[in-house]
């Protein structure tokens, strides 16, 4: 290659300590200042949780993606960079260009492509990218191996529940909220004919995608197990930044499957690729104490975290972008 080209994987970063909380949600919220009380509460659910492990799974999702592209003969670095904590994002673009980098393949750690996750961590990207030739997976929530990754995942722990509890049990897949007015806003996009292909007249009005991709990627997953009696689809986590935000909840979910006599449930939070505070938190700790007061035990399968499917499926995209910016910049090899 005449080109140095690396691979780029961003996730949403975490705070190390309790103590960085603050500053941590400046950077979520852009700035604009949350209610102290806001703030305490996710103080305290961070010391319940002791700590966020987000940073150190991707580096390490980064290292089996580097170690399986130089397996097949593409020796690559793969940076990572976070959007709102160290290592910054504009800094790890800065210092690839420092490093020689002229071409990126950039993969986001957030499969379902929105307006307010994939599309803020392009402009990150973007905003320090100059000189650089930029390959952006815009989203991959259906690619084979990620379903794969997480039916295998849902399989182990569907098959373990379910002996001990003598019958199959049911599953409630989750993804994480975003605010209403992110899908309720359409987004313009160049009018297209029914093979795709761009046509003339004003351009269309494209809403966003991602509950529908969201659902999508649960549906596949749960064709992959067809033992699964029933299952249901929520969004968890909604923020408390003000203004409505996508459900149904987590919480209404779980008050009407328990109404239907449901005791035992498996909750696969689908939306998250490895452990953090949406899942330490929110789904071991509340969730699961909610379900409790109704009478349900609830448990969910491992994170995909290091899981070898899920850097094949990554590793897939990085060969794919890396061939199309070779192929853009006419190399043969």
């Amino acid at each position: 290659m005449n080109r140095k080209q690396v691979v780029l994987l961003l996730a949403h970063g975490t705070p190390e300590t309790v103590e960085q909380i603050p500053e941590y949600l400046l950077k979520v919220t852009g700035g604009r200042p949350l209610p102290a009380a806001v703030v305490e509460e996710i103080q305290h659910r961070y010391s319940l949780i002791g700590h966020s492990p987000l940073t150190e799974i991707t580096h390490e999702q980064g290292r089996l993606v580097e170690a399986e592209l130089a397996a097949d003969g593409l020796p690559v670095p793969v940076y990572v960079g976070m959007r709102n904590w160290t290592p910054y994002i504009g800094d790890v673009v800065r210092r690839m260009r420092a490093d020689g980098v002229e071409e990126v393949a950039v993969i986001c750690l957030a499969p379902h492509n929105s307006r307010t996750s994939v599309g803020l961590y392009r402009r990150a990207v973007e905003a320090e990218a100059e000189g650089l030739q930029i390959d952006f997976i815009e989203g991959w929530a259906q690619h084979p191996l990620l379903i794969e990754a997480f039916a295998e995942r849902l399989k182990q722990a569907f098959e373990k529940l379910s002996a001990e509890t003598g019958g199959p049990v049911p599953v409630l897949f989750t993804a994480h909220s975003v605010p209403c007015r992110t899908v309720q806003t359409a987004q313009s996009a160049p009018a297209s004919a029914d093979d795709g292909s761009r046509t003339g007249g004003p351009p269309a009005l494209a809403p966003d995608p991602y509950a529908e991709e969201a659902k999508r990627t649960a549906a596949l997953v749960a064709d992959r197990i067809p033992e699964i009696p029933q299952w249901w689809f929520a969004f968890q986590s909604q923020g408390a930044s003000g203004g409505p935000w996508i459900g149904p909840t987590v919480e209404e979910t779980l008050d009407a499957v328990a109404a239907t006599g449901v005791r035992t449930l498996l909750l696969h939070p689908i939306g998250f690729l490895c452990d953090h505070v949406e899942i330490l938190y929110d789904v071991d700790i509340h969730f699961r104490a909610h379900a409790a007061k109704l009478g349900v035990r609830l448990e969910r399968p491992e994170s995909l975290n290091n899981s070898v499917l899920l850097a094949h499926a990554v590793a897939d995209l990085a060969r794919k972008g890396l061939q199309r910016l070779r192929n853009a910049d006419g190399h043969t090899s």
